[in-house]
């Protein structure tokens, strides 16, 4: 089985639709994909319609939380989506980045970078906005060549000269919230030290101790050495160790299924989960129709 635990669709900052989304894993040989946008399950219900025969789809989402002022993301699998605590937590986050993108792009027109409100919209879409959607701005201008090129400190980075805080989730609160509603929960990228500062060891060790279930361990975010000293990490806590593409279709590099998740892993959170539950593709009438 190859299962790539973490992507994205439109409802979020990827560029595919959910639609879409599940069609590209089934063409790259995927049997389990999840989505998991950003503080959103909106995109859920386009995917589940689409899905083809033969792939299944876990439902999730990427939480958006910080502690120390370092920023991290929880990926939530396989809880129920409409849990009010935990549904009113994901819509706080997602109404705080509506002003946030306003006054990153505020901030860079005080710089003399012309982008607007409208182009930042325009680019977002359907999709909860936030700092891709700048960056991807940036981009179209000339800025900076890439979209990656501009989450530093001259730009859109934690702390950077654009960069503007929003509401975020503590992420012991996120794991309590998570766990209420069924689901499980895994730290993504946690050593991705490219996108900023990153959460120590012992952060990591607490967070298992609350409840973590487990460690985004393959990335294209993490090396060779870095990925080797996660995994032990990991074994001495007890946390299932899961691998994904992080998957923004053409915003980022990586493809589908470039990390996977190991059967057995996955078997687990299924088994842990009482939420909701994988679902399997039927090729039903919007599939068949694509």
């Amino acid at each position: 089985m190859r299962i790539d635990l973490h992507c994205h669709s439109t409802a979020s900052d990827g560029t595919d639709t959910p639609a879409e989304l599940v069609r590209g894993a089934a063409a790259a040989g995927l049997d389990v994909v999840a989505l998991t946008d950003h503080d959103t399950t909106r995109g859920h219900a386009e995917a589940i319609a689409a899905l083809p025969e033969g792939l299944t789809l876990v439902t999730g989402a990427e939480l958006s939380c910080r502690i120390d002022g370092i920023s991290m993301h929880m990926l939530a699998y396989l809880f129920d989506p409409e849990e009010p605590a935990l549904l009113a937590e994901r819509e706080l986050v997602r109404d705080d980045r509506v002003p946030r993108a306003r006054g990153m792009v505020a901030k860079l027109n005080e710089l003399g970078v012309p982008v607007t409100w409208e182009q930042v919209a325009r680019i977002a879409g359907d999709g909860s906005v936030g700092r891709p959607h700048v960056a991807t701005a940036l981009v179209e201008l000339g800025v900076v060549p890439t979209v990656s090129d501009a989450f530093t400190p001259d730009w859109l980075g934690d702390g950077g000269r654009v960069w503007i805080a929003k509401h975020e989730t503590d992420p012991f609160e996120a794991i309590r919230l998570v766990k209420a509603a069924g689901g499980v929960t895994v730290f993504a990228h946690p050593a991705a030290s490219k996108r900023g500062r990153t959460v120590p060891e012992s952060v990591i060790a607490e967070l298992a101790a609350a409840g973590l279930d487990g460690v985004e361990v393959d990335h294209m975010d993490h090396d060779p050495d870095t990925r080797a000293r996660l995994r032990a990490l990991a074994g001495d806590l007890g946390l299932l160790v899961t691998g994904s593409s992080d998957y923004h279709g053409s915003r980022k590099t990586c493809a589908l299924g470039e990390y996977t998740t190991d059967p057995e892993v996955y078997g687990e959170i299924t088994r842990r989960a009482t939420g909701a539950f994988p679902v399997p593709g039927t090729g039903g009438p919007e599939a068949r129709r694509a």
